[in-house]
């Protein structure tokens, strides 16, 4: 199965959401990870659109996420940036050319459609068994548990690395 791009930094960022402690811009996400910000911009929106975060407006406002990251799967966020569509679509070649094979004789989807079918199938149950949340767990496992915490003091530093509440008098 091919992904977009846009897959990979949908997922990274919902997974530093879960360590910010108010809403983040989505251009201080863009600089986090390097990327274009009107190009993160458009996954944000994505990801907005399926309900998986909501824009906070304002002076402080940006993104956060909608719910737990335990009730985000992968797959949501999959079929948020790339649609629902399936991977593979099936256009019965077996009815075309010199030894087409006759509609009514098509009862059933042929085998190349049914193992595309089982695999995709296998794929999304895959995807929709892991939460954001898990891959949560992960990075702590992996980069320690205050890997995340600092990402998420990161994000809601003011432009200058200082606290944005700091600056605030909080």
């Amino acid at each position: 199965m091919k992904l977009s791009g846009g897959v990979e930094w949908a997922l990274h960022c919902c997974v530093v959401l879960t360590a910010a402690s108010r809403p983040v811009p989505a251009a201080r996400l863009a600089e986090l990870h390097d990327v274009s910000p009107s190009y993160l911009a458009k996954q944000m929106q994505a990801l907005s659109r399926a309900g998986l975060v909501r824009s906070v407006q304002g002076k402080t406002g940006g993104y956060v996420l909608t719910r737990p990251a335990v009730e985000i799967t992968l797959l949501d966020v999959v079929q948020a940036v790339d649609g629902p569509d399936p991977a593979f679509v099936c256009t019965e070649i077996r009815q075309r050319g010199p030894l087409a094979t006759p509609p009514e004789k098509c009862t059933r989807p042929c085998p190349v459609a049914r193992a595309m079918g089982a695999a995709e199938a296998a794929w999304r149950a895959s995807l929709a068994g892991t939460t954001v949340a898990d891959l949560v767990a992960t990075v702590e496992d992996e980069s320690g548990p205050d890997a995340l915490p600092g990402v998420g003091s990161w994000l809601t530093a003011g432009p200058d690395g200082d606290r944005a509440g700091a600056r605030a008098g909080e």
